[in-house]
């Protein structure tokens, strides 16, 4: 008996009907490709049976080839009727696996811009280039070449059998019988395909990660003598990843060889029971030749799936990978989702703030509680790891904590709609990331619709304007890749530019002079100090040369404020931060 109170456990969905889901317009035209393929494979089975009614009229009746003029058209309107299925078929594959990577990108690139920095400093970077470039383009075989022959596969011999039975019933065991056994030749042998493509592709994702390694430190590489290792390295991850290309294809070879000889030799059996019936006198010459020339149609889809398996194989487990980014919470869920407007005044506050790394492994923040001031200046000192960093992770919400944790003039962060909230940051950081562009580009980041004039503003603001007209094009100059072609001190003024640009009420400067040399240092000091005007602003910083002028200190150690107060109040007492002033200045001294 059926226990009706029992809760039903839900499946998760197959790989391959994640993959289809993805794109409703991608499915729409995979199907449609499916059909033309069956739509070919219907006038093929046609063409048959005029092909069989002109041979039997013309070789066994007399008849000339103007009595079978009409049945000679018919086959030539067939098979141009069969070649345009067969051209649709290729194009509506293509159509659809277009449309397919092209929403898995989009969707990838979204949830990733939604995971933040939080979670791509854990990944390789490679990996990820790898899986979001190779491997949706590895899906384009899976959606051209495999769905539809693992579709055909099913539909056409199901057709075939159709066809037969009502043409021939007889025959009709014999493919009954050596159908299942192909189909389960293939299953066992293409098993083996599952595991080698699985690791086919991690080699190419590891071998991927390993070169942007390389390349990113081949200065460090270069100067401890190691670029003959990192090479060694290469050539034997690049020679393990050529063995299981080979493996991959010879198992391919090895699957489609074994469904070749199991349709030969089905058709063959089928060819001597027909030919027994055809010299008995119990079957017609003209339905025995319709059914020889039919019986191959039956196994082609098996055999032209046997060697379409391996893309099949190779897109899923690109796919699992790709999944496994998506299958990533960008957040944790919160049950209070009403979202609030902006409130007027930046008075920030943090009470009693748990934060936790590697799924709660690793603490950050333990009951760090702190308030922010409207139109006030805060820096946040102390050792490195005591949770500073974390504390702007936060409130820039690339990380997530307790809904009402922080509040903003009295609204929970979690509250504010992330796009409205973030337009009211301006953030400076340690290493600011600069694109391959002109430097006007990489101010106009800010702003997209800042106009050139704007941005020459910015830069002036920002001490940037100088060295700018010394470079060979200007603002027009094109930067390398991380702004390669400027010192730090120039990436740092031209990210104060695009805080400028933006003219955010909120500031947040995470280490923003820190690894510079004296010049820059008080040049960036200098614009930031202009910066900070009449705005709210948070300073994390291990130089105390910004944290003098700030309107409050707070000192972190292990995740907690243990003092905090106006800088010169704290410098008269013996605490804390009178013992990291008296560090740092014996430190420069």
């Amino acid at each position: 008996m059926i226990n009706m109170n029992r809760p039903v456990r839900n499946r998760p969905p197959s790989v391959d009907s994640r993959i289809l889901n993805i794109s409703s317009t991608a499915k729409t035209f995979l199907y449609l490709a499916v059909a033309a393929g069956f739509l070919a494979a219907v006038c093929v089975v046609g063409q048959a049976f005029l092909l069989s009614a002109v041979i039997s009229r013309v070789f066994q009746q007399g008849q000339t080839l103007n009595d079978v003029a009409a049945l000679l058209l018919a086959m030539l309107v067939i098979a141009v009727i069969r070649a345009a299925f067969i051209w649709c078929g290729d194009v509506l594959a293509q159509r659809s696996a277009s449309h397919l990577k092209s929403s898995l990108r989009e969707t990838l690139t979204r949830h990733l811009f939604a995971l933040g920095p939080a979670y791509t400093r854990k990944e390789r970077t490679g990996e990820l280039v790898t899986s979001m470039v190779d491997g949706v383009e590895i899906l384009d075989e899976y959606m051209t070449v495999y769905q539809p022959a693992r579709n055909l596969a099913v539909f056409v011999p199901l057709f075939v059998l159709i066809v037969m039975f009502l043409a021939d019933p007889l025959t009709m065991p014999v493919l009954l019988f050596t159908g299942p056994i192909l189909v389960i030749l293939l299953a066992l042998i293409g098993s083996r395909t599952k595991e080698m493509t699985e690791r086919r592709f991690l080699e190419l994702r590891w071998m991927s990660a390993l070169f942007l390694d390389m390349l990113q430190g081949i200065a460090t590489l270069k100067m401890f003598g190691r670029s003959r290792e990192q090479i060694e390295t290469i050539r034997e991850i690049s020679d393990q990843y050529g063995s299981t290309t080979m493996e991959v294809l010879r198992t391919a070879f090895q699957t489609s060889l074994v469904l070749e000889w199991g349709g030969t030799i089905a058709t063959a059996f089928v060819a001597v029971e027909v030919s027994l019936r055809l010299m008995s006198g119990t079957m017609p010459f003209e339905q025995a030749l319709a059914v020889l020339i039919i019986t191959p149609e039956f196994f082609l889809p098996l055999r032209q799936l046997a060697t379409r398996y391996h893309a099949g194989r190779a897109g899923k487990a690109a796919a699992t990978r790709i999944f496994e980014i998506l299958d990533t919470p960008a957040q944790p869920a919160s049950s209070h989702t009403v979202i609030q407007p902006l409130p007027q005044f930046m008075d920030i506050h943090l009470n009693d703030v748990q934060f936790a790394y590697d799924g709660g492994k690793r603490a950050a923040l333990q009951g760090f509680s702190l308030r922010i001031a409207h139109g006030t200046t805060m820096a946040l000192v102390g050792k490195t790891g005591a949770g500073k960093t974390t504390v702007a992770q936060l409130l820039l919400r690339f990380i997530e904590t307790d809904h009402r944790a922080i509040t903003v003039g009295g609204v929970p962060l979690n509250d504010i709609a992330i796009a409205d909230w973030r337009a009211k940051i301006a953030w400076v950081p340690q290493m600011p990331h600069l694109f391959h562009g002109s430097i006007a580009d990489n101010i106009r980041l800010a702003r997209s619709t800042a106009t050139h004039d704007e941005i020459i503003s910015a830069a002036k603001a920002a001490h940037a304007h100088e060295f700018i007209l010394s470079l060979p094009h200007g603002y027009d100059t094109p930067l390398g890749e991380k702004g390669a072609r400027l010192s730090g001190g120039q990436q740092q003024r031209i990210a104060i530019a695009r805080a400028f640009l933006k003219n955010a009420p909120l500031l947040i400067l995470d280490e923003a002079t820190s690894h510079l040399d004296s010049a820059s240092e008080a040049a960036v000091q200098a614009a930031l100090k202009q910066l900070m005007k009449d705005r709210t602003t948070l300073i994390i910083a291990h130089r105390l040369k910004l944290v003098y002028d700030a309107d409050q200190v707070a000192v972190v150690e292990q995740g907690r404020v243990i003092e905090v107060g106006d800088p010169k109040t704290l410098l008269t007492q013996s605490g804390p931060y009178q013992h990291l002033v008296n560090l740092y200045e014996n430190g420069a001294a």
